[in-house]
């Protein structure tokens, strides 16, 4: 983990399973850098315990990071924020993805036209950004089309975003390993 005298500076991605360390990382990542810190969440609370979910990981944050809850623009949030804070931890990349399915039913087509605007965004972006995303292609073949579909898009994903990333990191059990530096 990059001290305070040396903070990191670009792109990150970190990958990793359900309940692997991720987000605790990135956001461990994050608070290198000075406040104010940006906080991009694609989760939408649907129901009372992902509203208590989400109001706990507020909390834990505290005061020095603002949130913006954004299920599906976010490469726009990302652009008309990033002259405003150091860093901007934008955490999940397959959440906005399933939102991006369930909301818009978005094909393959018109999700490379989303993708490409990330990539888009993250390149103009002046601040550091840490980008959280779920490793999903480690598991059986989906029996159902969208969940093929949402396995798909979250591949391409993650290979476009490590593509475009300074450094990609995987977390297993708490454990970061850094797959390109």
């Amino acid at each position: 983990m990059p001290t305070l005298q040396q903070k990191p500076a670009g792109t990150f991605l970190i990958l990793g399973g359900a309940k692997s360390g991720k987000s605790k990382y990135a956001q461990k990542l994050a608070e290198s850098y000075p406040a104010p810190r940006l906080f991009i969440a694609t989760a939408e609370p649907f129901d009372l315990e992902m509203k208590e979910k989400i109001e706990l990981h507020k909390k834990a944050r505290g005061e020095t990071w603002q949130t913006i809850e954004e299920p599906l623009e976010i490469s726009q949030k990302i652009l008309e924020n990033a002259e405003r804070f150091p860093v901007i931890l934008l955490d999940c990349i397959t959440l906005w993805i399933s939102n991006l399915i369930l909301k818009k039913d978005i094909s393959m087509l018109n999700f490379r036209n989303y993708l490409q605007q990330l990539i888009v965004a993250i390149e103009k972006t002046s601040s550091s950004l840490i980008i959280v995303s779920n490793e999903v292609g480690m598991g059986i073949v989906p029996e159902s089309a969208v969940s093929r579909k949402f396995r798909e898009f979250s591949g391409l994903a993650n290979q476009k975003l490590a593509e475009a990333a300074d450094e990609v990191i995987l977390c297993v059990a708490g454990l970061p390993i850094f797959l390109k530096k």
